[in-house]
């Protein structure tokens, strides 16, 4: 289950990275508070990634979801990632109660 979540997570931080210069290029206003935060969520991702052996691992993946889905108050192409990674993070929360009970 932790690959599970690691990978989910792991994906999260490089779509996010990778999302920073189209944004820009098309057109978005992404300022540099923006491109902070963005930056700011695939670091989190990553360390949260890392440490799914540990017990607040699940609940802190959950509010990196949430906090996903607020920077789309930055562009709205980042909300779009939020809502396509809340699916996934959720598919993955439902598979975990599925295994282990």
């Amino acid at each position: 289950m932790r690959g599970l979540g690691s990978g989910t997570l792991i994906l999260e931080a490089i779509v996010l990275l990778l999302a920073i210069q189209p944004i820009r290029v098309l057109g978005g206003h992404l300022s540099g508070w923006g491109i902070g935060a963005v930056v700011a969520l695939a670091v989190l991702c990553v360390v949260v990634a890392g440490s799914m052996k540990r017990r607040w691992a699940w609940p802190a993946g959950t509010v990196l979801q949430a906090l996903l889905l607020v920077s789309g108050l930055f562009h709205w192409s980042l909300a779009a990632v939020g809502l396509i990674f809340g699916a996934a993070w959720a598919y993955a929360l439902h598979v975990r109660r599925k295994i282990l009970g």
